[in-house]
């Protein structure tokens, strides 16, 4: 009884606090599409990403009912970085559910615009970025002036505010209604009231806290993919308590003797907590310890090179290729070392008993894709004589026009199609998590590998297969499956039941030596087919933006050398930044992993233009 009450109190308190209007409420995740669209139509820059903005502490002025509430110090507000636009997860500052949704347009097009404001020159900076995304987009005044009106009319009353505050907000109210009217704002204690109109400082982690040593540690999560909160945190770094430091006091007697002693640390916990992932979610500030033995220490030994006995055999010492820096805009020359690498222990098979049916399936239907022989007529010499043409030189020489030389053969020969195709697949250590119940995703791509393969060979086009997967700048492991100077058959297949999932995802690398290898190619088609499950990362500085970046320049610099990249993906978060990558209309994003051994070939029809 006693439970049930607090929690009806609890409830009645936080209702009657309540300064929002979560009748009218608006969600980030069914509008994003919406806002994504219109980010970019407005200018925005195409490589960044819309994600959930997270709560940030503020202390504005609060009512009676909030203090006894705990309400009112936790707001999400609109900001930008370097890698995504930040909006809030939801909005209910409007009673009006339309006027909510007119905030998240108006927001959109005000960081499609922006850059990042200062801390000291907030107000200035956002009056200057309304008045500068009006004066581009005239057509957004009206939504602007409405919702700024009714902003003003749901905000606290000014007679609740003391004077300092009263003065401030009268200025936020101003600068509101009338954008470059206000240059400073004045002081007052605590912060002011959230203006949900405007674009906040970004929230970063303290950037001296981490270091480049830090981002080349090899405490990582081992390339599997981490449970991606909805927001970003505070976060810092705290000593470690390890019970060295500090004074203890003791009876002398209660000592333990050696034999007694044992040296066990309890600081750090390797347990799995399946409840962690919410727990972070609820908490505002992170802490993190610099400790010598990591809670997830024993994943360093998973993710170390394997020694030179078991490890995949090595074809020489690897080529250097250059590396797309986006901060500075420029290429990095001999950055990145590519090591092609054969699979170890790879005896040559046939093709697996489960595909059997399927891969002959596949040979019939691209059998008839065959460049079919064809008789050239009117020819100098030939096998045989062109009966057309020779009646047609009679006639000419009765009536006196015959030709000195005529054609008067015809000639077999085979139709060549000028196409070459390379398959590039993701082997990195995500691979190892399953795409359904009884599959992993390695299984999904060798199957995908097998069958293709079996087409293609079947229709006699020219075709190689290579997998690739990294560990830094100076390990980006290149498999060698097939080239296109060897015949499909067993040892190809005996390679692509050898491979295992790798390392991590330094994807413009790989893309790079593909480019180099399809370039030698002769073929007027070339098709650089990508199989991958995530974004690039890596374990330095190749994670976010900076990965993004250095992909997207290795696919230009692909297609300016004649290639067409394509993309097939599993990633259902993929549609946020591979449209940046490769265009529009240049991937294809696959819902259910399984399907993709049959999709390929599919695939791989309406990309050359052909059917069967």
């Amino acid at each position: 009884m006693e439970e049930y009450v607090g929690m009806r109190w609890h409830n009645l308190i936080n209702r009657l606090a309540r300064t929002s209007y979560p009748e009218a409420l608006v969600r980030l995740e069914d509008e994003g599409p919406r806002l994504a669209m219109v980010f970019r139509a407005l200018g925005g820059d195409p490589g960044l990403v819309i994600k959930a903005a997270t709560e940030r502490a503020l202390k504005p002025p609060r009512h009676w009912l909030e203090k006894i509430a705990g309400t009112g110090r936790q707001y999400a507000m609109a900001w930008r970085d370097e890698d995504s636009v930040r909006l809030p997860p939801v909005i209910q500052a409007y009673p009006e559910r339309d006027l909510n949704r007119d905030l998240y347009l108006w927001l959109t097009a005000l960081a499609s615009q922006a850059s990042q404001p200062g801390e000291n020159d907030w107000l200035a900076w956002n009056q200057r970025q309304v008045l500068e995304t009006l004066e581009r987009f005239p057509g957004l005044t009206g939504l602007y002036q409405r919702l700024a009106w009714r902003l003003v009319t749901v905000r606290a009353p000014l007679d609740t505010l003391t004077g300092a505050q009263r003065r401030r907000e009268h200025c936020l109210r101003n600068a509101i209604l009338e954008p470059g009217s206000q240059q400073s704002l004045p002081y007052a204690d605590g912060d002011s009231l959230p203006v949900p109109l405007w674009l906040y400082p970004s929230l970063h982690t303290n950037p001296a806290a981490v270091s480049r040593e830090d981002s080349d540690s090899d405490t990582s999560n081992g390339g599997l993919k981490p449970k991606e909160g909805k927001g970003r945190k505070r976060a810092e770094f705290i000593d470690d308590v390890d019970g060295k430091d500090g004074l203890i006091v003791f009876r002398l007697e209660s000592l333990f003797s050696w034999s007694e002693f044992v040296p066990v640390d309890r600081t750090v916990d390797d347990s799995e907590d399946d409840d962690a992932d919410r727990v972070a979610e609820d908490l505002d500030h992170l802490s993190l310890s610099r400790h010598g033995d990591a809670g997830a220490s024993r994943l360093k030994l998973d993710l170390d090179l394997p020694s030179a006995a078991e490890d995949d055999i090595p074809l020489g010492e690897g080529t250097l290729l250059p590396e797309w820096d986006w901060r500075k805009q420029q290429l990095i020359p001999r950055h990145c070392r590519v090591i092609p690498m054969l699979p170890k222990d790879a005896a040559p098979c046939p093709l697996p008993d489960r595909l059997q049916a399927m891969g002959r399936q596949l040979r019939r239907r691209f059998e008839v894709l065959r460049p079919q022989k064809a008789w050239n007529k009117r020819q100098p010499s030939g096998s045989a004589l062109d009966l057309d043409a020779c009646i047609d030189f009679a006639t000419a020489r009765q009536r006196g026009a015959a030709s000195a030389q005529p054609a008067l053969w015809r000639q077999q020969a085979v139709q060549h199609r000028d196409l070459a195709c390379l398959i590039l697949a993701d082997l990195s250590l995500s691979t190892e998590a399953y795409a359904d119940n009884e599959h992993q995703v390695i299984d999904v791509v060798r199957d995908s590998m097998h069958l293709l393969g079996e087409a293609l060979d079947a229709g006699n086009d020219a075709f190689a297969m290579y997998g690739f997967s990294s560990k830094r700048r100076d390990q980006v492991r290149f498999s060698v499956i097939k080239n296109f100077a060897e015949s499909w058959g067993e040892p190809v297949h005996g390679r692509i039941q050898a491979l295992r999932p790798g390392y991590y995802t330094r994807m413009g690398a790989a893309i790079r030596q593909a480019t180099e290898i399809l370039k030698e190619q002769p073929a007027e088609q070339r098709l650089l087919l990508l199989l991958t499950d995530g974004k690039p990362n890596d374990l330095d500085l190749y994670e976010g933006r900076y990965g993004m970046e250095d992909t997207r320049q290795a696919l230009l610099e692909a297609r300016k050398a004649g290639l067409e990249p394509f993309c097939v993906t599993i990633d259902q978060q993929a549609a946020d930044y591979l449209p940046y990558l490769f265009g529009p209309q240049r991937f294809h994003l696959l819902h259910n992993a399984a399907e993709l051994p049959s999709l390929l070939p599919r695939l791989y029809l309406t990309l050359t233009g052909r059917t069967p």
